[in-house]
């Protein structure tokens, strides 16, 4: 009978088991419970957070379309800022073209009024030369065109002189000994080098 007695002393009854259990029960309710109330409020969260993203997804497309606009805008400016420079420069070109043309008539009527005249001695053949001569000096100076015409004895530069040949001379050695024909420069470009002749010094 004691084992009997023991026995009943260890087992617990089912009222004390459900007791010992109740709490774990209420635990997991709770749980469950805060877990559903903060489900809402992620989502929520979650519903910002992409609206805020749609927000500035749009924001950078309105910005990108205003950015292309002006790129477009940008690019067909220089287009047309490129054709009016290139009409521009062809102008430039031909009514250049037009002015040294138009200098040169009055040289040319000299030249045929000269031809015209029938009985000339050889002073009044030497005195329209040289006033044709003069003609076209002014309008080189007008269209600053210039003579290469370098002195004898000056240094020789590439740049403006072509060498034909070295010859034996007094002067210093690779300096100039002889101008064969003069060069003319326009506008700072050579337009055709003096032709000389270098000197190689005394043999």
């Amino acid at each position: 009978m004691s084992a009997g007695k023991n026995t009943q002393h260890e087992q617990p009854t089912t009222q004390e088991s459900v007791e010992a259990d109740s709490p774990e029960t209420e635990q997991e309710q709770s749980a469950g419970q805060a877990a559903a109330a903060t489900e809402p409020a992620a989502e929520a969260v979650q519903d910002s957070e992409n609206e805020a993203l749609m927000q500035d997804l749009e924001q950078s497309q309105k910005e990108l379309a205003a950015f292309k606009d002006q790129y477009l805008r940008a690019r067909a400016e220089m287009e047309n800022i490129r054709r009016r420079s290139q009409e521009e420069v062809a102008k430039t070109r031909k009514f250049a073209v037009e002015g040294f043309a138009e200098s040169l008539l009055p040289v040319r009527d000299s030249l045929e009024a000269a031809l015209g005249q029938q009985e000339q001695t050889i002073e009044d053949v030497l005195e329209g030369v040289e006033t044709t001569l003069r003609q076209l000096d002014r309008v080189f100076e007008r269209h600053q065109l210039e003579e290469i015409a370098p002195e004898i004895g000056a240094a020789f530069d590439p740049n403006l002189h072509q060498a034909i040949s070295t010859i034996a001379s007094e002067q210093e050695k690779g300096s100039v000994a002889q101008v064969l024909q003069k060069g003319y420069v326009l506008s700072d470009r050579v337009l055709r080098p003096a032709m000389v002749m270098v000197s190689a010094g005394q043999e």
